[in-house]
């Protein structure tokens, strides 16, 4: 039976070139197959708004719908060390908000530590979640909530850029955070990037020199239709197996052929 893992366990890791492995997971079944594979880290996310909600985006998810989510996750008692998603415009607004919005995320929801997108200009909010002892893994590269600014879902730090994401990755470290996604970004920045700092890096869709890799667990199964970009690897398409064991209970209903004596009581 293995142990629960903590942050400390995380950065360990990292220290001794041990690859850390995360999954999403929103509700409980779902966290008991993800922890009973033995993923490192689960994280609750946001992008539940794009493959459970339906939204094209992950930008209308409400504090509420996170709260929801994590705490189901949690009653799976995972021992994978769970992080939660700051839903955007939860902690944008100002430090108080921030720190309130992350406390509840771990007090009511039972997330042991948040995640906050943005860089050296979400610098100054890590810092103050970290400073009331709530652990941060902070998020950059391809930011999500940041889709308009970004024109679209588009690969960040190529060129003149690249500075700027090593700049953000350096002021999220000495703010606090105690890992970093990195999202979207060439794999030779991810390394650059990986090589530079003392915390460890999660890619997804940054390359294999990450310290770890994140990908969503609806896409991994073949259940998210909507897209399909190209860091995702498909391990299984579950959803022609849905479909058609669906398809084979409306038919036999349909035909008399269920329920039989077996399924019905005496």
């Amino acid at each position: 039976m293995r142990k629960k893992i903590t942050i400390p366990d995380i950065l360990k890791m990292k220290q001794a070139g041990k690859r850390i492995t995360v999954l999403t997971a929103y509700d409980f079944p779902f966290a008991r197959l993800v922890d009973g594979g033995g993923v490192d880290i689960i994280l609750v996310g946001d992008s539940a708004g794009v493959v459970i909600a339906g939204h094209d985006t992950t930008l209308p998810v409400t504090m509420d719908e996170m709260l929801f989510h994590t705490k189901a996750v949690r009653r799976a008692d995972p021992k994978a060390l769970v992080v939660a998603d700051m839903p955007f415009m939860s902690y944008q607004t100002g430090i108080e908000d921030a720190c309130r919005n992350s406390g509840r995320m771990i007090k009511e929801g039972g997330a042991e530590a948040v995640k906050v997108e943005g860089g050296s200009n979400m610098a100054h909010v890590i810092g103050a979640i970290s400073s009331i002892d709530i652990p941060v893994m902070a998020h950059i590269g391809l930011t999500p909530q940041s889709v308009h600014r970004m024109g679209g879902y588009k690969v960040q730090g190529r060129n003149d850029q690249a500075e700027r994401i090593m700049d953000d990755a350096l002021a999220v470290q000495k703010a606090g955070a105690f890992a970093v996604v990195l999202e979207g970004i060439p794999a030779k920045l991810a390394a650059d990037i990986s090589a530079e700092l003392a915390i460890p890096t999660i890619g997804i869709g940054a390359g294999p020199a990450c310290d770890g890799q994140v990908l969503v667990i609806h896409d991994i199964l073949g259940l998210c239709e909507k897209y399909s970009p190209k860091f995702v690897k498909r391990y299984v398409d579950l959803a022609p197996l849905i479909s058609g064991a669906v398809k084979q209970y409306v038919d036999e209903v349909r035909a008399g052929e269920f329920p039989t004596e077996e399924h019905s009581f005496s």
